[in-house]
């Protein structure tokens, strides 16, 4: 259904979905953090309910117009998949990268803070690194999987998957490159120390790049 959408209108709900979603991660992040009393996974329950509750509902609205990617991890496996030209992919990720951060600045001016702010908060080590890889290999079989079995599906898996990444990964389940990025400017619950976040995005796209790989084997016969 997406071919038949103008790419204007395509990076236009690349742009304000990620938006959305940013404003969702971390708005919810400083509003957890506010009203938590200092209980740190009361913080983080209200981060991950309204993260994932978000994305079941934008990637329903804006499925059907750009694929709902909002993730260039994402786009880079259905670039490998053949499924998007690599000028859409390059326009799409930098139509990700402006709409999350447009996202942060928005729940920034919510919450009457700097629009713009350089995050203290580290998330570095093997253990975090690990965390993003397996968070991001599982988003991506996640997706192809339900693809596969059922299509429109896809929201609520994708919604289902965060919110447990939230929890059962060491950090907290980033998962996307664009995110990462947003989450470096925000000094509040959800950031990330500016040097920190390369190393996230590599873990981040290789995982993605080898998830794809594993999950085109794994449904060869499905996928014909």
């Amino acid at each position: 259904m997406t071919e038949r959408i103008d790419l204007t209108r395509r990076l236009t709900a690349e742009t304000l979905g990620t938006a959305l979603l940013l404003a969702a991660v971390v708005g919810s992040g400083i509003m957890g953090e506010r009203t938590a009393g200092g209980n740190v996974a009361l913080a983080l329950w209200g981060n991950t309910a309204a993260t994932g509750a978000a994305l079941v509902v934008l990637i329903l609205v804006f499925g059907p117009l750009s694929g709902a990617h909002f993730n260039p991890a994402v786009t880079l496996s259905f670039l490998l998949r053949r499924e998007i030209t690599v000028r859409d992919a390059a326009l799409y990720v930098l139509a990700q990268l402006l709409g999350a951060v447009l996202g942060a600045m928005l729940a920034h001016l919510m919450f009457d803070l700097p629009l713009l702010m350089t995050s203290m908060k580290a998330r570095t080590g093997i253990g975090q690194w690990a965390g993003e890889a397996t968070a991001t290999f599982g988003l991506v079989v996640t997706i192809l999987g339900t693809l596969a079995a059922k299509k429109e599906a896809v929201p609520y898996a994708v919604g289902l998957y965060i919110t447990a990444g939230y929890w059962f990964t060491s950090s907290t389940s980033f998962a996307n490159p664009a995110v990462t990025v947003a989450r470096s400017f925000t000094d509040t619950f959800s950031g990330i120390l500016p040097a920190d976040a390369p190393a996230f995005i590599v873990c981040q796209l290789l995982a993605a790049a080898i998830a794809t790989g594993f999950m085109g084997w794994l449904l060869k016969n499905r996928n014909r």
